[in-house]
């Protein structure tokens, strides 16, 4: 794709998160737009911020063989383009949350990976390969992070649910409540 368009971050995200769409459809029997299509949103968000971070590195080869690459289409913006990007991720985690109604430490993870992303955003250099690579790697504490929080969440709302009325389904879009009724 870096032949192709400039864009070729966007594509990877597209590739590397479809797992969101297929892990959810394995696990549950069905796709729950809800909850997968924010959760995917938010895969290709982050996949937009780290790897045009390390595309940086790769800037001024790229640009003498000629593919195209974000890093160079965002040049110096690029920390505004990050800086959309990483409201989208946290906006999307967080209605992700909601939509499967994941308990506290799902959001302590968020807020966690949120400060990180700002963090790696506003500390960023991207004439500086070495800082632009730390920062790359940096990113595989956000998966870890956010899996932790998933499980912590999914954890405690487990034993909420036992002690009281169960709900099973994850709110819709629409703001309406999926509940089952008990007989």
């Amino acid at each position: 794709m870096k032949r192709v368009t400039y864009w070729p971050q966007l594509m990877l995200g597209f590739t590397f998160n479809w797992g969101a769409l297929l892990g959810w459809a394995a696990v549950h029997g069905s796709c729950e737009w809800a909850v997968c299509l924010p959760l995917y949103v938010s895969g290709i968000a982050w996949t937009l911020i780290y790897d045009t971070i390390y595309a940086h590195q790769d800037k001024y080869d790229d640009a003498i063989i000629g593919i195209k690459s974000t890093a160079l289409k965002f040049g110096d913006s690029t920390w505004k383009w990050l800086t959309g990007f990483g409201v989208t991720m946290i906006s999307s985690l967080i209605l992700t949350g909601y939509n499967t109604q994941l308990a506290w430490p799902y959001y302590l993870a968020v807020s966690a990976t949120a400060a990180h992303i700002t963090n790696q955003i506003w500390t960023l250099d991207i004439n500086n390969p070495v800082d632009c690579g730390q920062k790359f790697r940096a990113n595989r504490h956000i998966g870890l992070l956010l899996f932790a929080g998933i499980v912590g969440g999914t954890m405690l709302k487990m034993n909420h649910s036992s002690l009281g009325p169960k709900e099973d389904k994850p709110h819709s879009i629409d703001g309406d409540s999926q509940t089952t009724e008990s007989s």
